[in-house]
Order: C-alpha cells, then sequence, then structure tokens
C-alpha cells in the first residue's frame, strides 16, 4: 500500500528533514506553502508541492483549502511544522482528524507550553532549576527592581522562539527603556537573571505516545548559533545525558503531553546546574540531527499512525555533529569576533561525521530551493512577514 503524508511549512529546515526522513522509508510525501519557492518542496522525497493560502493572512481559507485536501486524498498523516499552522489546526482539531491521524496536544495545552512564564512557574513547581525570572504585570515594578538586577539582564517575550524581541540591558536606564520598546510589541515580557554564556545550551527532543508514554528520546549541545548572542543552532552535536532526558521526561508526562517537543536547558556555570529555559512544543529546526543520528521522529509518529507497538527509541549515535551552513553558520563566522579560533573550525566542511541541515549530495535540489528563497520576498507578503520576525 502506498502510504501518503501531508507536511505543512515547507520552507523550513526542519520540515526538509521530516520529508527525507519519510521519503527514505518509502512514504510518499505531499508538501505544503504558501509559496511554490519552498526548500522541502524542491527534495527528491517530495512527491507533490501544493501552493496554499496564508495561514497568516488568509486562515479561513487555509482551513478550508486543507480539509478539502484531506478530503479528496488519502492521507495516513498530517504533520503542522509551524507554530502558527500547528495553533490553527489544534484549534480546529474535530475538523481534520476524521480524515487522517494528527499526532498534536490540544490547543489549550499548546497554549500553556509555549508561554515561557507558564513553563517556568510549573518547572520550578517540580522542582526543576530554572533562571530567576521577575514576572511584570504593571509596568511600576520596573522602578522597584531595576536597582536590585545584576547586569547584563534578559528581556524576552513571553511567547515565541529565537532572537526575535529579546533584549540584553546593561544598566537600570537600559533596562526602563529596553522593556517599554519590547513592551510595545510583546506585552509585559519577562526579565531574567543572565545566565552566563560560557555555558552550553542542550535540547532534549521528546515523542510522547496518546497515554503519556515516552516513545522516543533524543538529546544534543549547541555548539554555535546565529545570532551569535543567542539564536537558532547552526551547529550541533548528539550527546547522551540522562539526567537532563528524565527532568524533560518527567516534566513532559506532568503536563500530559502527546506528540513531540523540545525542552531546552542551558549549563550555569556559577552553580554548575542545568536550568530550564522554554519548551519548544513541535518540531525544532535542529531536527535534521536526531534523525542523521538514528532517532526518526517523523518516521515513529508514522509508525504510531499505523496502531505499530515499539519500545522507546532511546539508543542513538553519539558524537554526531548537523550543521545549518546556508546561511546560519555563515552568518555565525562573519559577526563572531573570535571566528578564527573555531571548533570544530569553520572551514571543516569535509568533516565524515558532520551532516548538512540542507546540503546533500544524495538529495541535492533543496540548495536551490533556499538559494531562490529570496525571490518569495518580492512577491509574498508572507515570506517577507517572516523575514521581518527573524531579524
Amino acid at each position: 500500500m502506498n502510504y501518503r503524508v501531508f507536511i505543512t511549512d515547507g520552507h523550513w529546515r526542519k520540515s526538509l528533514a521530516a520529508v527525507r526522513g519519510l521519503g527514505r522509508k518509502g512514504i510518499s510525501v505531499t508538501v505544503g506553502e504558501s509559496t511554490f519557492l519552498a526548500t522541502a518542496a524542491f527534495s527528491r522525497y517530495c512527491r507533490r508541492r501544493i501552493v496554499y493560502p496564508s495561514v497568516y493572512y488568509r486562515p479561513s481559507e487555509f482551513l478550508n483549502f486543507l480539509e478539502n485536501e484531506l478530503a479528496l486524498n488519502s492521507y495516513q498523516m498530517l504533520l503542522p511544522m509551524e507554530e502558527d499552522t500547528l495553533l490553527l489546526i489544534s484549534e480546529h482539531y474535530s475538523d481534520f482528524a476524521k480524515y487522517t491521524y494528527l499526532p498534536i496536544p490540544s490547543f489549550e495545552k499548546l497554549e500553556f507550553a509555549r508561554r515561557k512564564d507558564n513553563v517556568l512557574r510549573f518547572a520550578e513547581n517540580m522542582g526543576i532549576p530554572v533562571p530567576r525570572t521577575w514576572y511584570i504585570d504593571d509596568i511600576s515594578q520596573l522602578d522597584s527592581i531595576r536597582g536590585s538586577l545584576a547586569y547584563p539582564a534578559v528581556i524576552k517575550p513571553k511567547t515565541g522562539s529565537g532572537a526575535e524581541g529579546i533584549s540584553y540591558p546593561e544598566n537600570s536606564d537600559d533596562l526602563v527603556d529596553q522593556y517599554l520598546k519590547i513592551h510595545s510589541r510583546f506585552p509585559f515580557p519577562l526579565i531574567q537573571e543572565l545566565v552566563p554564556k560560557d555555558g552550553p545550551g542542550y535540547g532534549v527532543s521528546l515523542l510522547m505516545g496518546e497515554n503519556g508514554n515516552l516513545k522516543a528520546s533524543f538529546v544534543h549541545r549547541r555548539l554555535r548559533e546565529y545570532p551569535v548572542t543567542g539564536g537558532a543552532s547552526t551547529l550541533r552535536e548528539s550527546v547522551r545525558c540522562d539526567g537532563l532526558r528524565d527532568m524533560a521526561v518527567a516534566l513532559m508526562k506532568k503536563l500530559d503531553w502527546f506528540g513531540v517537543a523540545m525542552v531546552e536547558f542551558k549549563f550555569d556555570s556559577r552553580d554548575n546546574t542545568m536550568k530550564l529555559m522554554e519548551i519548544n512544543p513541535r518540531f525544532w529546526g535542529s531536527l535534521s540531527l536526531a534523525i542523521e543520528a538514528g532517532v526518526n521522529f517523523p518516521y515513529l509518529m508514522f509508525r504510531m499512525s499505523r496502531g505499530q507497538r515499539f519500545e522507546p527509541v532511546e539508543n542513538y549515535q553519539t558524537g554526531k555533529r548537523c550543521r545549518w551552513l546556508l546561511p546560519g553558520d555563515i552568518l555565525h563566522f562573519i559577526f563572531n569576533p573570535g571566528r578564527k579560533s573555531l571548533l570544530p573550525g569553520f572551514l571543516n566542511f569535509w568533516d565524515k561525521n558532520t551532516a548538512y541541515d540542507i546540503l546533500s549530495a544524495h538529495d541535492p535540489l533543496p540548495v536551490l530551493g533556499r538559494i531562490l528563497t529570496p525571490l518569495t520576498f518580492i512577491y509574498d507578503r508572507d515570506m517577507r512577514r517572516r523575514l521581518k520576525m527573524r531579524k
């Protein structure tokens, strides 16, 4: 039988990783995006590409389009990859679940998990270490805390990922000015102590079953990121850290989670403690590393859709690296003052133990799709919005 899976948000490299992870297993993949110049749609494993209405600008039209597509074509599974798409589909879960397997948590759980203030308070109540955080619900609170903070501090929105809306005030005047600026776009952001940048960041990627049991786990360490001050990883390495994994699993079980999520931690060198930073309640940008190391999350979800039973997948190759070269690691190299002392070096392109998020000799055309992406900023306002959000 020819099984088919529909993957949304084909622009992103995590979507490309999912297409490859399923396609290599012989599953026919359809890729959807609001533009035909979608990186994942150029993959040899993409059997069909679809241009659909913008999730952000035309949500009702998108929902109607997707329901018609699922009704007219037989899909074994639907995988929403980006947050806007995931939230919209989860809000209308019953409309789509009657047509296909949809391995996502409820809208209410997604809304809870995507808010850093919710997650930090919840984790702290469980005894999981978190950075010291100030939760602001009245601007007048700034006057009472500005003189007692250790600087630099961090201001970050309650929701969102990457570097968008994050600022690092150096003194009390900076704190107020930068807070008000961020508050105008992201109401009442958090204020946190700055965990020293010399401590590496870790991601614990999990797949939870419908009964809340662990189905797969994977841990990676960030080696480089862009922006250099904190953003998406441009080079990362698979590691084992069972204590960290167990802490993340306990957290997601307590949330009664279903589907995938990545729990992010950072090592605090001041007290040699791992501090929980946030939950990424969807597929993550570094998905390709997990698949390359031996934990094929999209395929495991497909097996779940078939009702197959399997023991939790927790063994994988450690020391495996994956690199987001185009343009991530290139930008890291350009903007990192310590570029000459990078380990591993930037020019180390032929390391047999390093795979690439997009580059692949066996699947080369997605590079063309990524190179052509700037053309979409000319005609597609949805893509222009995404570019602006990543600045």
